[in-house]
């Protein structure tokens, strides 16, 4: 049966052709006549969309549409500028104030092509963004600078699309026509398109479309009108951004449809994300040694030989992980009690020596990580965010901070130090005057926790940190200010640290912890009681430490920086310039007058093998931004934790899912130290033959 539609909405102007009115096939799922459908707001919309697809079924309509539109805004007396020309940017941000991103415009009309309307949702952030921000990141993924970023295979009675057709390579694009062609399939390579906004296939002969469409998660619009699809992928799911799905004339299963008709498209694409199989597993990660195996046995049984391991992770706090941020994980795998097994089991299967957790809020602490980390050998130090400080007893508890554990049956704890880096600011004599410093830097409530610890055997110390830096592009200048007053202070207190007097090795110990308890939440740290014996077997003296550059020390946690940062450039070479630009040209006493400069000769613990691929995956950003830094001059590095792999990578949209409970991985170093280097004994003074031959 075929009958007529006169196109009912404008949208698209049509083209001189005199195809006012366009033929389609009714397939099983459309009823005969308007009054059998369910008339929802979301339906009605459905019919509207799906006769302005109907509509665009000739030849190249949308481009040739664009055309007609761009020639008649040619002809009015309004200035004419190249719509392809981006706008300049400075610092991030466009001149007119908006949110530098990718300029939209393109020769085949993006802004008459795409039906959103421009009360559209934003973007969905990802999860460097902080939770409570809507603006998209300027350093999230765009697609790569093309002239034009739409294209109109529409209404060419195309066949087949190779699975190597040069289509896939047009990774810039960012809406594509296929409707109104004869295509049986979509080839998976579609999932290459990862800036995709808008595909429409309606009208083809489709009888399925790939569940590789669900790592299109930039699509907004789907467009699947007038084919013979019966059911639909869950994978597609994950489209957390997908305002429309186009099913009418689908013999599409009744209880699908229904969802859309009733609760519209993002009701049903929840369904699929909550239903959708748990996908294969990854391979567990593998180490990646810096020393062969003979070198580790040798170290192993050498008792002068000290090693220790650290593991950096943020967490993903409770709070932060919601659905509006995290749309395209199942709910259930964002759920607190799925979630929070996972991250026990992974640090516990590591068995590292330190823990540096972030996102860690106050309730969590106390109530999981502290009983359940306390009865496998750790103990903790901990303090929140300092907005705690202004919050009644109950909103406290969501206050996230940074949680650092220790096994106190091998280190001594000796003293917990809490960094804010906006009182570290507040007590520079060269920032308190500074406008950039009361607007920009002591609004954040960013920390640090600093640990300085005593190996209980050798005597020997270490300086833990664990901090989490701002995350707002914007503010880079921030994000370089708090690391330069964290090195700072760390410098301070090392160096307060090697006045301590060694500490001589206790013999034989009954308890390996201290009797310390917490008594506010600014300084949390849990006691526990672990009775092994500790016999000391290196013969080596306790180190003496000159001063605090000579104490090994590790800096690790969510640094917010890509590894091309100011931050990753001043930590590894120890200096930047007073004028770099991610001081956005704001002015910051002698950080911007003589430069940031510290003497702790420190790298990345994965610079040796290249850092890994990511550290953080969703689907707008996939980059490295936490670290473990450490002194080269008395550690060296053994081992680190490799990547995920990346054939799993390339299936799943982003964490956290199923296997990854937060959108960070942890990342795991083992370190050997170096041991100190003794005085060298003054030489004997030269003895001269006399003149008889003689010695005197």
């Amino acid at each position: 049966m075929q009958h007529h539609h006169q196109a009912s909405l404008s949208h698209f102007p049509s083209p001189p052709n005199g195809h006012t009115q366009q033929q389609h096939s009714v397939g099983q799922g459309s009823p005969g006549s308007a009054a059998s459908q369910i008339i929802t707001p979301h339906w009605q919309q459905q019919l509207l969309k799906c006769e302005m697809v109907r509509a665009s079924r000739s030849p190249h309509h949308r481009a040739r549409a664009s055309a007609m539109a761009s020639r008649t805004v040619a002809k009015s007396a309004i200035p004419i500028t190249n719509p392809n020309l981006p706008k300049p940017e400075a610092n991030g941000v466009l001149k007119d104030g908006e949110v530098g991103g990718t300029d939209k415009s393109d020769k085949v009309s993006v802004a008459e092509s795409s039906p959103m309307s421009a009360g559209a949702s934003v973007n969905h952030p990802n999860s460097t963004t902080a939770p409570v921000s809507e603006a998209p990141r300027p350093t999230a993924t765009k697609p790569p600078e093309n002239t034009w970023n739409s294209l109109d295979m529409g209404g060419v009675l195309i066949k087949n699309i190779p699975a190597d057709s040069g289509l896939f390579s047009f990774t810039f694009l960012t809406n594509l026509y296929l409707n109104h062609n004869a295509l049986t399939s979509i080839p998976p390579q579609i999932a290459k398109l990862r800036h995709l906004e808008l595909l429409d296939v309606s009208g083809n002969n489709l009888i399925s479309v790939p569940p590789e469409l669900g790592m299109l998660t930039q699509l907004k619009e789907l467009y699947l009108f007038d084919n013979h699809i019966s059911t639909i992928p869950p994978e597609l799911g994950s489209l957390h951004q997908l305002q429309t799905l186009g099913i009418e004339g689908n013999p599409l299963d009744a209880s699908l449809k229904q969802i859309v008709q009733k609760d519209g498209t993002p009701a049903l694409i929840s369904y699929l994300r909550d239903s959708c199989p748990i996908p294969t597993p990854p391979p567990e990660r593998t180490w990646k040694n810096f020393v062969s195996q003979a070198e580790r046995d040798a170290g192993q049984s050498d008792p002068n030989v000290e090693t220790f391991s650290v593991l950096c992770y943020n967490i993903l706090c409770e709070k932060y992980a919601t659905e509006r941020m995290y749309g395209y994980t199942p709910s259930w795998a964002l759920a607190w009690d799925y979630r929070k097994e996972l991250i026990l089991t992974e640090i516990m299967n590591y068995d590292a020596d330190f823990l540096c957790l972030q996102e860690v809020d106050i309730g969590q602490y106390e109530d999981y990580f502290i009983p359940h980390l306390t009865d496998n050998g750790y103990e903790g130090v901990y303090w929140p965010k300092s907005r705690y400080k202004t919050m009644s007893d109950a909103e406290r508890r969501q206050v996230d901070g940074c949680a650092t554990f220790y096994k106190p049956s091998k280190y001594q704890l000796v003293e917990k130090q809490l960094v804010e880096f906006s009182s570290a600011a507040m007590q520079r004599a060269d920032f308190r005057k500074t406008d950039d410093m009361f607007n920009r830097v002591l609004g954040k409530d960013h920390i640090a926790v600093v640990c300085l610890f005593e190996h209980k055997e050798t005597g020997s110390r270490l300086i833990i940190t664990n901090a989490h830096i701002h995350w707002d592009p914007l503010y880079s200048d921030v994000k370089l200010v708090q690391t330069a007053l964290l090195i700072g202070e760390m410098e301070k207190i090392a160096d307060n640290f090697a006045k301590y007097p060694p500490r001589l090795p206790p013999v034989h110990s009954s308890s390996a912890a201290s009797d310390s308890t917490a008594s506010t939440p600014t300084d949390i740290t849990s006691s526990t009681d672990h009775k092994s014996p500790i016999t000391p077997s290196s013969s080596r003296p306790p180190p003496i430490y000159s001063d605090g550059a000579k104490i090994p020390a590790i800096i690790c946690g969510d640094f917010n920086s890509v590894p091309q940062s100011g931050v990753y450039e001043f930590l590894s070479n120890g200096t930047l310039p007073p004028h770099h630009p991610e001081f956005l040209g704001h002015t910051y006493g002698k950080y911007t007058s003589d430069g940031l400069r510290h003497r702790l000769g420190m790298k990345s613990s994965y610079a040796g093998m290249g850092e890994l691929p990511l550290t953080n995956h969703t689907p707008s950003f996939q980059g490295v931004i936490d670290y473990i830094w450490y002194t080269t001059g008395n550690l060296t590095v053994n081992a680190v934790l490799g990547e995920v792999d990346k054939a799993y990578l390339e299936k799943v949209v982003g964490f956290p899912n199923a296997h990854f409970p937060s959108d960070h991985i942890c990342i795991l170093s083992e370190f050997r130290v170096k041991p100190p280097r003794e005085a060298q004994p003054r030489p004997p003074l030269p003895v001269f033959p006399n003149s008889n031959g003689s010695f005197s």
